[in-house]
């Protein structure tokens, strides 16, 4: 039941990540049956959650503590990890701020 959940909102998270692909002009990569997993991004994102969740810790004696400890990394990915491509900052922070950007740039000023 709980790979179903999982598979749900992971299809879920494709289809919005897809949408936001495609809002950016990028043409998005899915296979044939509207998989991801031939994206090398995805491909990657799996692995690497696979090495730093799964092998370096003790491993989860339940599902529900598997989930939980998936949603605390992703949480750690998105919001907490500093990257310097993007001067040292998280990658919710830079989206944040390239959306903040964007908005700044397409406001027209009103003229009285």
């Amino acid at each position: 039941m709980l790979l179903l959940e999982i598979a749900s909102r992971l299809c879920q998270s494709t289809a919005s990540s897809i949408l936001r692909v495609v809002q950016a002009g990028i043409e998005p990569s899915v296979g044939s049956r509207s998989d991801s997993y031939d994206n090398a991004l995805a491909e990657t994102i799996n692995g690497l959650s696979k090495t730093e969740l799964i092998h370096r810790r003790v491993p989860c004696k339940t599902k529900a503590s598997l989930e939980l400890a998936t949603l605390e990394w992703v949480s750690w990915f998105n919001h907490h990890r500093l990257l310097e491509p993007i001067r040292y900052i998280p990658p919710a922070e830079a989206e944040a701020n390239y959306f903040r950007q964007l908005a700044e740039k397409t406001e027209t000023p009103v003229s009285i």
